[in-house]
């Protein structure tokens, strides 16, 4: 069994991150992560700067309820743990939120899909900002503490069964399945570390 809590460079990480099993199944979930819950995605100043920047490339993919939202209070406001995050409409909708029609890397299209219209928009190559870092590291969450300490949490949430399943059928784990993000926030000589600590702990740990 793993330790608990590991830690690679100034990060701690729930060892879960490196033994549970996860991959985004779109075409089950429909991008419901963006729908649900009772707070925004948490955002750093700097990025909301730089969705204001964009705001009006992305402002006719927003609903009528989400301008309005956004015209109120703003891409972001404080929640009630005292973390900034984005606006949202109904007490749960992101305010980026919108639908479209993707195509589904298996083959065939995904109807209906709940998008972000900030990544609509840089996929489209109409900004150089993607989405917050928050969003891509999902089903991973971010805590920094006041010592300079970071913490990363696996964050087990019911509507992402489907992505544990879609996990464990392919034996991707979390760490693996969030290559790209990690390394935007961290950096490839960490994410190199971090994959050697996962092969050197988990050859040697209990099956």
């Amino acid at each position: 069994m793993l330790p608990p809590i590991l830690q690679v460079g100034d990060v701690l990480l729930s060892s879960e991150i490196l033994t549970e099993m996860f991959c985004c199944d779109l075409s089950v979930c429909k991008g419901a992560c963006c729908v649900e819950g009772d707070a925004g995605a948490p955002v750093t100043l700097d990025e909301v700067m730089e969705i204001e920047n964009v705001l009006d490339l992305v402002w006719s993919d927003l609903s009528a309820s989400a301008q309005a939202i956004v015209d109120k209070q703003g891409v972001a406001y404080t929640d009630v743990e005292g973390d900034l995050v984005t606006s949202i409409v109904n007490g749960k909708d992101c305010v980026f939120t919108c639908y479209g029609d993707i195509d589904n890397p298996e083959g065939g299209t995904i109807s209906s899909c709940c998008l972000c219209a900030l990544e609509k928009a840089f996929r489209n190559g109409k900004t150089s900002f993607c989405k917050p870092i928050s969003c891509a590291l999902y089903p991973i969450r971010v805590k920094c503490f006041s010592n300079n300490l970071i913490g990363l949490n696996y964050n087990k949430w019911d509507i992402c069964k489907c992505a544990r399943d879609k996990g464990r059928e392919l034996q991707i784990p979390v760490y693996r399945f969030l290559k790209e993000p990690l390394i935007q926030r961290f950096g490839k000589e960490w994410y190199d570390e971090l994959c050697d600590l996962a092969s050197q702990l988990l050859s040697s740990s209990p099956q």
